[in-house]
C-alpha cells in the first residue's frame, strides 16, 4: 500500500490522514463560562442545546466537578483545548475580572449571553481584541432555550 498513488501524488495513507486531521480540526468546540448542574438555568441549557449540536462542551465552573456527565473545569484558563467559541453566562462583574484569561486562552467567538454585558465589559473585549458577539448562543445555534 506504500507504493499506491492517488491524483495529485499523494500515497493513500497520506491522504487518509490528511482526512482524519482534517476532520478533527473541523470539530466545533465550546467552553461555557458560568455551567451550571441547575436544569433549570441558561448555563445547563447551554450545555444540553450545544451538546445536542454535535459540539464538545467544556462546563467551567469553580464549584463544579460535572455538569450533565462532563467533566467540568475551575477556569476556562484549564480548558485542554482552545475552544472555537466561549459563551458566557456570569454577571459583568464576574465577567470583567474573567476576560484577560479568556483572552489569553482564545476563541474565535466569545458569546456575550443577555445579562453578562456592560459597557466596561465591552470596553474591556474590545480593548483586548475579542470578537464579541452579544446575543443568547443558544438561539445563535439554532435552538431555543425554552425548549431546553
Amino acid at each position: 500500500m506504500a507504493g499506491l498513488r492517488q491524483k495529485g501524488g499523494r500515497s493513500r495513507e497520506a491522504s487518509c490522514e490528511w482526512l482524519i486531521l482534517g476532520d478533527i480540526q473541523s470539530m466545533k468546540t465550546v467552553a461555557i463560562i458560568g455551567a451550571s448542574s441547575d436544569r433549570s438555568k441558561y448555563g445547563n441549557k447551554a450545555v444540553r442545546a450545544f451538546q445536542s449540536q454535535g459540539y464538545r462542551v467544556f462546563p467551567v465552573n469553580p464549584r463544579e466537578t460535572q455538569i450533565e456527565g462532563i467533566p467540568a473545569f475551575q477556569r476556562v484558563g484549564e480548558v485542554p483545548e482552545r475552544p472555537g467559541t466561549i459563551s458566557v453566562y456570569l454577571p459583568p462583574s464576574v465577567l470583567l475580572k474573567l476576560l484577560p484569561e479568556i483572552q489569553a486562552r482564545g476563541c474565535d467567538e466569545l458569546w456575550l449571553n443577555p445579562g453578562t454585558e456592560s459597557p466596561e465589559v465591552l470596553a474591556e473585549a474590545a480593548r483586548l481584541g475579542l470578537n464579541v458577539i452579544q446575543a443568547c448562543s443558544i438561539v445563535g445555534i439554532g435552538l431555543s432555550p425554552h425548549d431546553m
